[in-house]
């Protein structure tokens, strides 16, 4: 057997492997691996106020990720050269617990340089949104802790945020909620778990202002056809939307326990 039929074949081989990972995602009956339709949020659980000691924080899950948000200020600045004359500063650290990733134990440090490039995405995102000029020369500390992970990291820290920041009183034009949304073969794909996620599967994902419909982040990881481009983004945004309905819920029950707790009658 020569060297060229050894490539063809080794060729051959990666391809059908390739073909049969893609098709495991979808099933036969239209199902993803974790039983949701293409069109389906994974279920969300979230509860704000979890942490005494912060301003205002907030636990989220979607899926099986999992994430801890924790906000501090309008607070003085910590160093001289961070201060801002017209408005605050915005500072977001990302953390990743080491028992977070099964496959990966190592504890990655707050330099990683995907962690940095989550953070650099979030403060973008809530630059705009949060009412920064109110609190000149100061700093907002947004601290957030993945402590499961399945997928679908943006999104989760930007959603936890959002909760955390109400949670402090923080004034914001309004709500932010992101969510993910990708295609596979014919099939566009809500709220990517880590499985999709690492199947090279061209992944969007948007941060949404759910009443105005304004957009504060688009990112895409890798090279969608310009065809999918616009049912892709819809699909995600109909998941803020969504994804909105279960944050603001939350919000007001919380809201309405606050105040029965504080009420003398």
């Amino acid at each position: 057997m020569s060297i060229a039929d050894t490539y063809r074949i080794i060729t051959v081989l990666l391809t059908l492997i390739s073909l049969m990972s893609r098709q495991e995602l979808i099933g036969p009956q239209g199902l993803r691996q974790d039983g949701r339709r293409a069109n389906e949020l994974r279920k969300i659980k979230c509860k704000p106020s979890v942490l005494s000691q912060a301003d205002g924080s907030a636990y989220i899950e979607q899926g099986n990720t999992k994430c801890l948000a924790a906000v501090y200020g309008p607070r003085e600045t910590r160093q001289k050269a961070q201060v801002i004359h017209n408005k605050a500063n915005i500072n977001v650290e990302i953390s990743l617990a080491p028992f977070s990733m099964p496959q990966e134990r190592k504890k990655r440090s707050k330099s990683d340089r995907r962690l940095l490039e989550i953070a650099s995405a979030v403060k973008q995102t809530f630059e705009p949104i949060i009412m920064t000029s109110l609190f000149a020369r100061s700093q907002i500390d947004i601290y957030l802790q993945i402590l499961q992970f399945d997928g679908g990291t943006i999104q989760i820290c930007i959603n936890a945020a959002t909760l955390a920041l109400i949670d402090a009183g923080i004034p914001m034009q309004e709500y932010v909620c992101a969510c993910s949304a990708g295609c596979h073969e014919n099939h566009i794909l809500l709220d990517l778990n880590n499985t999709e996620e690492m199947a090279d599967t061209p992944e969007l994902t948007v941060a949404l202002l759910p009443k105005s419909g304004k957009f504060t982040l688009l990112q895409m990881d890798s090279r969608l056809h310009v065809d999918k481009l616009e049912p892709v983004m819809n699909l995600a945004a109909l998941g803020c939307k969504e994804i909105y309905e279960t944050l603001d819920e939350t919000v007001r029950e919380n809201v309405k326990d606050l105040f029965q707790k504080s009420s003398p009658y």
